[in-house]
């Protein structure tokens, strides 16, 4: 499988990600400080879940091309709009991919 690893980054105001609807819907609070709540839906077969890190996240799944898709949508949702981009790194960004190879099950 493979899984993303997301690190939230901000200068000012703390992002807050939620994590529901059974770890496929990611919410991303507080970014810039808006009350705009950002609502990221997982593509099929990817999950997320906290990694214990402060503001880093993980996505996993089997389908590397749902999963990095998925991903790009979080950091889409983050993406500053009409604003200078060197200003604002602001986001959550792909901190690291990581592969896991399943072994084969000896009989």
């Amino acid at each position: 499988s493979t899984g993303y690893k997301m690190k939230s980054v901000y200068a000012h105001f703390p992002i807050n990600i939620n994590i529901i609807n059974d770890n496929t819907l990611v919410e991303v609070h507080n970014f810039l400080g808006e009350k705009f709540v950002r609502k990221v839906n997982l593509l099929p077969g990817v999950t997320c879940k906290p990694t214990g890190n402060k503001d880093e996240i993980m996505l996993e799944g089997n389908d590397i091309e749902n999963v990095s898709r998925s991903a790009a949508l979080i950091q889409q949702s983050t993406t500053v709009k009409n604003k200078d981009i060197r200003k604002f790194l602001d986001g959550v960004y792909v901190s690291e991919k990581t592969h896991i190879d399943e072994l084969p099950e000896e009989d």
